[in-house]
C-alpha cells in the first residue's frame, strides 16, 4: 500500500498547490457600491430626460408671458380716444412688459402700437403659434448659448382669429430666467436623486446584496476547511431564487464534506491494509508450507482436503500480492473461458463451509454441463462475496435451521447469456441500502461490514461486460447476474478448424 500513501500525499500536496493558485481575487468595488453608482447614475439621466422638456416648457411660458402683456399694452393704446397716447404712457407700458415694441396685425394691416425711441436691429424671430416640442428644444438650447444683447421678435394669438401680436424685445432676461429655472432644477434633481438612490440601495441591499454576501462569505469560510460542518450554509427559508440558490449550495457542501470524509477514511483504510497486508502474506506463506507437507501425509482425509487447502491458500496470497486492488485501480482483465459452473459451486461450499452437516443448506439448481464464458478466479471471487453475504445474513437469525435457512444457486443458460441466481430466505436488504448497494462502503447492512464485497463483485461483472443487480419481490435476497458469452470470430474459428483437419 506504498503506493496508496503517495497518492494521498500526492493529493494533499496538489490540494495545498491549488488553494496556493487560486488565490481569492482582491476586493474592489462591491456590489453595494456599484448599486449605489448606478442608481444615481440613472436617476440623473431620467431627471435630464425631464429637465429638457421642462425648461423647454419654461421658455415657452415665459415668453407667453411676453406676449400676454403686448397684448395688454395693445388694447391699453387702442382704448385711447383717437389712439393717440403720451409718449411717458407708451414708455411706462413698455418698460412694465420689458419689449422695445408692440404690433398687431387686423386684417391685411399691421399697426407698429409702441415702440422705444431707440429700437435695436432683430437678431432673431420666434413664431409661438407654429412651435412644436423639438423645434422648442432647440430654440430653448439656442437661447442658453446665445451671445448677449441678441434682440428676438416674437409672435403670438391675439384676442381674434387671424390676428396675431409682435414684440421686439432682448433675449439676456429669458436666459438670466433660465438659468435661475436650471439651477433650482439642478437642487431639486440632486436632492430626490440622492433620496431616492438611498431608498433603492436600502431596499435591494436588504433584500439580495445582504443575503449574496452572506453566500459568499460561507463560501469562503467553508473553503478554507471543508471538513468542518460548522461552515456549511444554513438555508434561511427564502422562497426566491436566492433561497433555491442557498439549499442548493447547502446541498453541494455537504456532498463535498461526505466525498472529503470517505476519502479521507480510504487513506486511511489505505494504511492499515497496507500493515495487515504485509504481515498476513508472511503468515500465509508459512501457511503455504504447512500445507505442501501436509500433501505428502497419506490420509484419505487429508489428501481430500489438501489440494483445496493449497488452492486456498495460493489465492489468498495472490489476492494480497494485488494489495487491495479495488478503489486504487482496475481489477486486471479477465482470462475467460468456458468454465464448468458446478465445479465452482462445489468448491465454493467447501471454502464457505455448507457441508452435509452445516446448519445453513446450501441447494444448487444448476443445468446439467453447464459452462460460463467467464474467468473462473473472477467467478469464484463474485458467488463468494454473494454467498458470504446470505451466510451472514442468515447466521443473524441463530439457531439455524437447513430446512428453513437456505442459500440457493440457480445457473441456466438463456441463449448466448450465463444467468446465475445467488438467493436466500433470509430478511431480505433494507429498503436505506438498495440506493447505494454497489457502492463502496455504502451498501453493508452489518455491523462492522465495509460494504465491499457488492462493490467488488459488481466491478468483476461489469468487467465481463455483465450486469448484477437485486432481484425484487423475492423472499429474502436474489441478486442475478447475466454474463454475456463473447462475440465469435467466424474468420478465426475457419482457421482453427482448418488447423484441426490439417
Amino acid at each position: 500500500m506504498t503506493a496508496d500513501r503517495s497518492d494521498s500525499g500526492q493529493d494533499d500536496t496538489a490540494r495545498r498547490a491549488l488553494d496556493a493558485a487560486a488565490p481569492l481575487p482582491s476586493r474592489g468595488i462591491g456590489m453595494s457600491g456599484k448599486l449605489l453608482i448606478l442608481t444615481v447614475l440613472f436617476v440623473m439621466v431620467a431627471e435630464v430626460l425631464i429637465y429638457v422638456p421642462s425648461v423647454a416648457n419654461f421658455r415657452n411660458s415665459w415668453l407667453e408671458d411676453r406676449i400676454s402683456a403686448g397684448r395688454t399694452a395693445a388694447l391699453v393704446v387702442e382704448a385711447a380716444p383717437g389712439g393717440n397716447v403720451a409718449d411717458t404712457l407708451v414708455r411706462e407700458l413698455l418698460e412694465s412688459t420689458g419689449v422695445h415694441a408692440v404690433a398687431l396685425k387686423t386684417g391685411p394691416a399691421r399697426r407698429l402700437l409702441a415702440a422705444t425711441e431707440d429700437l435695436p436691429a432683430i437678431d432673431l424671430t420666434v413664431d409661438m403659434r407654429s412651435q412644436t416640442l423639438l423645434s422648442a428644444i432647440s430654440e430653448t438650447f439656442s437661447t442658453m448659448a446665445a451671445p448677449p444683447g441678441r434682440t428676438m421678435r416674437v409672435m403670438g394669438n391675439a384676442r381674434r382669429d387671424g390676428e396675431f401680436v409682435e414684440i421686439v424685445m432682448d433675449e439676456t432676461p429669458l436666459k438670466q430666467a433660465m438659468a435661475v429655472f436650471s439651477r433650482n432644477i439642478l437642487i431639486l434633481s440632486l436632492l430626490i436623486s440622492g433620496i431616492t438612490a438611498a431608498l433603492v440601495y436600502l431596499a435591494l441591499h436588504l433584500m439580495f446584496v445582504r443575503p449574496l454576501r452572506r453566500l459568499t462569505d460561507a463560501m469562503i469560510a467553508f473553503r478554507e476547511n471543508p471538513e468542518d460542518l460548522n461552515r456549511v450554509v444554513q438555508p434561511t427559508g427564502r422562497k426566491d431564487e436566492l433561497g433555491i440558490a442557498e439549499f442548493e449550495l447547502q446541498s453541494m457542501q455537504n456532498s463535498l464534506h461526505d466525498m472529503l470524509a470517505q476519502k479521507s477514511r480510504l487513506a486511511a483504510l489505505g494504511l492499515a491494509v497496507s500493515k495487515i497486508n504485509h504481515d498476513l502474506r508472511n503468515l500465509l506463506a508459512s501457511a503455504q508450507l504447512f500445507s505442501d507437507r501436509l500433501a505428502n501425509v497419506p490420509d484419505p482425509t487429508v489428501q481430500r482436503f489438501a489440494p483445496k487447502m493449497i488452492q486456498a491458500l495460493d489465492r489468498a496470497i495472490a489476492f494480497c500480492q494485488s494489495t487491495l486492488s479495488y478503489g486504487r485501480a482496475q481489477e486486471a482483465p479477465p482470462q475467460r473461458r468456458a468454465t464448468p459452473l458446478a465445479t465452482l459451486v462445489a468448491e465454493l461450499r467447501d471454502t464457505v463451509g455448507l457441508g452435509p452437516e452445516a446448519r445453513i443448506a446450501l441447494v444448487d439448481a444448476i443445468e446439467a454441463e453447464m459452462t460460463v464464458d467467464a474467468d473462473g478466479d473472477h467467478l469464484f471471487r463474485v458467488l463468494l462475496n454473494l454467498v458470504r453475504n446470505a451466510h451472514q445474513a442468515l447466521e443473524s437469525r441463530a439457531p439455524n435451521d437447513p430446512s428453513r435457512d437456505q442459500i440457493r444457486i440457480v445457473g441456466r443458460r438463456e441463449g448466448a447469456v450465463s444467468v446465475i441466481e445467488v438467493s436466500d430466505t433470509g430478511p431480505g436488504m433494507p429498503e436505506q441500502a438498495r440506493a447505494h448497494l454497489f457502492e463502496a462502503f455504502q451498501g453493508s447492512t452489518r455491523p462492522g461490514g465495509t460494504g465491499l464485497g457488492l462493490a467488488i463483485a459488481s466491478e468483476l461483472v461489469r468487467a465481463h461486460g455483465g450486469t448484477i443487480a437485486l432481484a425484487e419481490g423475492t423472499v429474502g435476497a436474489t441478486f442475478r447476474i447475466t454474463i454475456p458469452d463473447r462475440p465469435i470470430d467466424l474468420s478465426q474459428a475457419r482457421k482453427s478448424q482448418r488447423r484441426k483437419r490439417a
